[in-house]
């Protein structure tokens, strides 16, 4: 317990009584019971609903993920001003505000880790590796230190983590640690709460700048995104905002900001909205002062809702706006495990019809279940604490209404179960996934062919635009590639692979031109990147196409994923070769689409059957160049595959618009021996 030392030094430095906090949550009354900030929740609804879009469908929100940021904002603001009521007082109960903090976190915590742990078992044991440093990150709140020694990466869709958004728990929960310490010696120090908003302030711009160096373009941003100390400059915008609204005289309490809150407001939405629709996690000016931005306009929208009623608090206060507010920390922490395990559960394409069905699915659950966890377990315990919930329990247990004892019961043998079910999933989680697996695998088979793809082949003295054998092909790629080893290898033997996972367009150049120098490519050439960033600048696909020249046929494959990027990096590859008359895009986002069943947990790359589908995929689209240059068509013999006749599958190059269906509407051949 911190306790100030005289009243007047209280009254002069906190600048004066802290007008009394209203909220809507009961954790968050601290004595004003009943009394409430009016649309608050509705902003937390706001927040939490840009997220779920985020990451039911990134392309639609690339920036969505800053509806965390509002909730910092809100945190911030709603902590400091709480505190600085209890210090208005005569002290600050530490032991008390922790309890309240956890007794608000802890309990939907605990449940979300021993349902979703054992679920990710039953679905795919891919989710659970790392499933033990999850499980610890999230009952600690050090989900991003953890996360970020592991080198994880958040913006990674190729490696999906159940708890992976815990990590803007952990910062919240290290800021309810430290900052009531760091208040108290800040009003002992200070004189006025202009001065202490201004400290605030400074500190924001210091972790907004630290974000900003730290950021190195072009490579993962976690480490700045989950570093509380290069994050944590939205928490202290609220706390900013909390220290200008203390002072009874200062300008959010003015008439002028009174008359044009809510233009300021709308203004301030409409840019937040337009920053959500511009900025991802490729974007330097994300983590350069966009971050910051959004919080500065986040500040604004509390801003507008403080005082006396307006237009603004009038929208967010509509009932369903509060309801989904109220519930928006249930529905933050069930989201994203019920989108991955109905994801794996249910594979279905991304641009497919049961991909919205499956999308409508998981809201409508991670509603119910959020709905569920906010009645009987987070309000119970917010309401009368560990022990009086614990005590409820053993009189339903001991109650003389066999029902209500029964079902206590049952929840209580459920419970126990979960947790039984959650320590052996830890226990036997595996080390690594079946596509890391697949890829060390098969890399360690192309590396050993090292030998063979040094050895000069013979630059072919006339053009020969005839199907290739899988003697003449020459594969360029990243992990795609290397997954689809097999089944290059069993369509195109003899197929050369120079194939290596995390490898981007901007590697690609230097790849080529290397083997290109050491006189190793053959007539036809298969290049596939993009997997990992998609295309962000359009030259080093030209380059590499340049490099290649007019005499070879080049087969380009295009991307599939959930990342915002694909439709764009899709839509460039077939302007690109479009302007080659020698290449073609072989369409393998309409055949995973078309076959997400045949791809590995991450919903990316293919499995054992999806790498033969990959292949076929391929061989098709080099049998339509062969066919659109030369106007012969080319026949199973010409092919020399072991899949049978060659259809057509491929798209782009000079004749885009004349080609036929893809692989993706053809029935998949699944060798019996591959």
């Amino acid at each position: 317990m911190v306790t100030q030392q005289h009243e007047r030094l209280d009254r002069a430095r906190a600048g004066a009584p802290t007008p009394p906090i209203r909220t809507a949550n009961t954790d968050e009354r601290g004595g004003a019971r009943g009394r409430r900030i009016e649309g608050l929740d509705g902003l937390r609804a706001l927040a939490v609903a840009a997220v779920l879009i985020f990451h039911l469908r990134p392309e639609t929100l690339p920036g969505g993920f800053l509806g965390v940021d509002v909730f910092f904002v809100v945190s911030g603001f709603l902590i400091t001003t709480l505190l600085l009521r209890e210090l208005a007082t005569g002290r600050v109960d530490l032991a008390r505000f922790w309890l309240r903090r956890a007794r608000r976190l802890l309990p939907a915590v605990a449940a979300v880790v021993l349902v979703c742990v054992p679920a990710a078992w039953l679905v795919s044991s891919d989710l659970l590796v790392g499933i033990g440093r999850q499980v610890g990150g999230a009952l600690t709140f050090t989900t991003n230190w953890l996360e970020i020694g592991a080198g994880t990466s958040y913006f990674d869709t190729t490696a999906p983590q159940v708890f992976a958004h815990f990590w803007s728990l952990a910062v919240e929960e290290q800021f309810y640690l430290l900052w009531p310490l760091l208040l108290v010696a800040l009003v002992a120090a200070t004189a006025t709460a202009r001065t202490r908003a201004r400290i605030a302030l400074a500190a924001a711009v210091v972790s907004a700048a630290a974000m900003a160096v730290l950021h190195t373009p072009g490579e993962d941003a976690t480490r700045v995104y989950y570093g509380t100390d290069t994050h944590a400059f939205s928490l202290l915008v609220g706390v900013a905002l909390a220290f200008w609204w203390s002072q009874p005289r200062g300008f959010l309490r003015s008439a002028s900001w009174q008359r044009w809150r809510d233009p300021a407001a709308f203004g301030a939405l409409a840019v937040l909205v337009l920053l959500m629709l511009a900025l991802h996690e490729s974007t330097s000016l994300t983590f350069r002062g966009g971050i910051l931005l959004a919080a500065l306009l986040s500040a604004v929208l509390i801003a507008a809702i403080l005082g006396r009623p307006g237009i603004f608090q009038g929208l967010l206060r509509l009932p369903p706006m509060e309801w989904v507010g109220q519930r928006s920390y249930g529905i933050y922490l069930w989201h994203w495990p019920v989108i991955v395990l109905l994801t794996l559960a249910v594979p279905t394409g991304h641009d497919s019809s049961g991909h919205w069905i499956l999308r409508g699915v998981a809201v409508v659950l991670t509603l119910l279940v959020a709905g569920a966890s906010y009645r009987w377990l987070e309000t119970p315990v917010r309401t009368h604490g560990f022990r009086g919930a614990l005590r409820r329990v053993r009189r339903h247990l001991g109650s003389p209404i066999p029902a209500r004892r029964t079902s206590t019961r049952v929840l209580a043998g459920g419970a126990a179960l979960l947790v039984a079910l959650t320590a052996v999933a830890v226990a036997v989680a595996p080390d690594r996934t079946a596509t890391q697996a697949l890829i060390e695998e098969n890399q360690d088979r192309i590396d050993a062919g090292e030998a063979v793809r040094d050895e000069p082949t013979e630059e072919p003295l006339d053009q020969d635009f005839s199907m290739p054998s899988g003697e003449e092909i020459t594969a360029f790629g990243d992990s795609l590639v290397v997954t689809s080893a097999d089944g290059l290898e069993y369509h195109l033997p003899g197929i050369m692979i120079e194939a290596e996972s995390n490898r981007t367009w901007a590697d690609a150049p230097g790849v080529v031109h290397r083997a290109l120098a050491a006189g190793t490519v053959r007539r036809a050439v298969v290049v596939h990147f993009g997997t990992n960033a998609g295309i962000t600048d359009p030259a080093p696909v030209r380059d590499v196409l340049d490099a290649l020249g007019p005499d070879r046929m080049v087969v380009l494959l295009n991307v599939y994923g959930a990342s915002h990027w694909v439709p764009e990096t899709n839509a460039a590859l077939d302007r690109i070769a479009a302007d080659y008359p020698n290449a073609i895009v072989a369409d393998w986002h309409a055949a995973a689409d078309e076959h997400p069943d045949l791809l590995q947990a991450d919903r990316i790359h293919p499995g054992i059957e999806g790498a033969h589908l990959y292949a076929q995929v391929v061989r098709d689209a080099f049998a339509d160049l062969s066919e659109r240059i030369t106007g012969e068509p080319v026949t199973a013999d010409d092919a020399d595959g072991a899949g049978g006749e060659p259809r057509t599958g491929g798209q782009g190059g000079a004749d885009a618009a004349d080609t036929t269906d893809g692989a993706a509407e053809r029935p998949v051949e699944r060798p019996g021996d591959a």
